[in-house]
Order: structure tokens, then sequence, then C-alpha cells
């Protein structure tokens, strides 16, 4: 891709971005939604069964980080609808017959994916705070947690958006995102790992969210990290990479459609 197409790129993406971020305040519900679930959730949890949970510290620290990519797997159905709604309701037909770079589509959806996800975190930390969450990480632990929930972010966006191509109707780029938002229950985001039975400890010690939560948890509260930060770079590294040539390659094929 040469300089000019690089600029068009950019220009094109630049705009599909901002399209999407007014998406976001214009449709204050679904934000309310992605915010609303999470913290009900924690605060269930926290005030619920947190007494009856034994993690070794207070219960709240100890959850929160599991609150936040439980928060992200909420806001995923939101990226496979937006995508679906384009390519079944004939924008996708329509910004094909204009001058703008086909792949911009997809990237402004992932950049609205990514602000919507930082957004309703930060108000659920916030929320954390307000209820007695007291991390103790540094100036640089923060940065790091950030990173790590950006790759995440990104990783599960454009996952999202190949939900979204894939589905023939919202219903179904909602049902493709069930994965995403109920795998952090089968983690060591609410409970340690090895309470569970063997077959599902097992499962739940190797699936890719226990080791992003343990970084996160490690980075919030000072918890062991060990190797979980390496594993953690892999799997959503590799993920990124794989949903963003799997989706370009579907998206290909839909417009020769």
């Amino acid at each position: 891709m040469n300089e000019a197409k690089w600029y068009w790129f950019i220009s094109d993406s630049w705009t599909m971005s901002k399209r999407n971020f007014k998406h976001i305040f214009r449709n204050p519900e679904s934000l309310f939604i992605n915010i609303g679930l999470p913290v009900i959730l924690m605060l269930m949890f926290v005030y619920v069964f947190g007494g009856a949970i034994q993690t070794g510290s207070d219960y709240i620290n100890y959850v929160v980080p599991g609150i936040i990519i439980t928060c992200v797997g909420y806001a995923s159905s939101m990226t496979a609808i937006s995508v679906c709604q384009d390519m079944t309701g004939g924008l996708f037909d329509r910004f094909r017959s204009m001058p703008i770079h086909p792949s911009s589509l997809l990237t402004g959806h992932v950049a609205g994916s990514f602000v919507r996800n930082m957004i309703s975190t930060t108000l659920v930390i916030f929320v954390a705070v307000l209820i007695g969450f007291r991390p103790d990480a540094s100036f640089l632990d923060w940065l790091a947690v950030i990173g790590f929930l950006s790759l995440f972010l990104f990783a599960i966006s454009w996952l999202s958006v190949i939900f979204g191509l894939l589905a023939k109707s919202v219903e179904t780029a909602s049902s493709f995102t069930f994965i995403i938002m109920f795998a952090p229950y089968v983690s060591s985001a609410f409970v340690p790992t090895h309470t569970m039975p063997d077959w599902l400890h097992f499962f739940a010690d190797n699936q890719p969210m226990t080791p992003l939560i343990e970084t996160l948890r490690g980075l919030l509260i000072g918890m062991p990290i060990g190797n979980n930060d390496w594993l953690t770079v892999g799997w959503f590294g590799g993920l990124l990479i794989i949903s963003v040539i799997i989706a370009s390659i579907i998206f290909q094929q839909r417009q020769k459609v």
C-alpha cells in the first residue's frame, strides 16, 4: 500500500470512527446496559456471595478484574450487532458506490467499540472504588493494565467483527457472542480455579481469560503474576492477528457478492 493509499485508508477510517463515536452518545441505552449489567453483577457477587467465598484477600479486590473482563464481553455483542446492521441494512452497499476505502468501515467499528469499552470499563472501576476496591498499583502498573486491556479490547472487537460479518440477522449476531460473554465465568474471575472439579479446573486454568485476569489482578493488587503476562500476550496477540486476517478475507468475499 503506497503513501496515497495509506492516507486514503487512515482518513476514511477516522471518518468512520467519528461516525461510530457519535453513535455511542446517540444511543445511551446501549452504553448504560454495557455499564449497568457488570455493575449489578459486581454488587451481587460482592454483597450476596462475597461473604461465602474465600480468596485469601478482600473479595472486592479479587473480583474487580473479572468484572472488567465481563464488561467487555457484554459490550462485544454490540460490536457484532452494529457490523451486522451495516452489512444487512444496505449501508455497506451505499458506501461501496462511494469513494470510500472499503476496510475503513470495519476499522471504524473497531475504534468505536474500543472507545465504548474504555468508557464503560473506567466507570465500572470508579463504582468499584466507591464500594471498597483499593488497588495498590503504581503508575507503571496502571500503564501496563491499560496496555493489556487494550490488547484484549482490540482482539475481542475484531473477533466480534467476524461474528457480525457472518451473521444473517441482528439476533444471530448477538447470539454469536455468547461464548465471549460467559467465558469469564469458567475462569478465575469470581472464584479460585482450585475450588472447581478437576475436569473444570483444568479447563479454567488453560483458557485465555484466566491468564489475562490473573495478570490484571497481579498488577492492580500485587498478587503473583508468574508467566500469565506472556500467556496473555500470546493468547490475545494471536487472536488479534488471526481475527484481523479472517475478518479481512470475509469482508473481501462480501464485496464480490
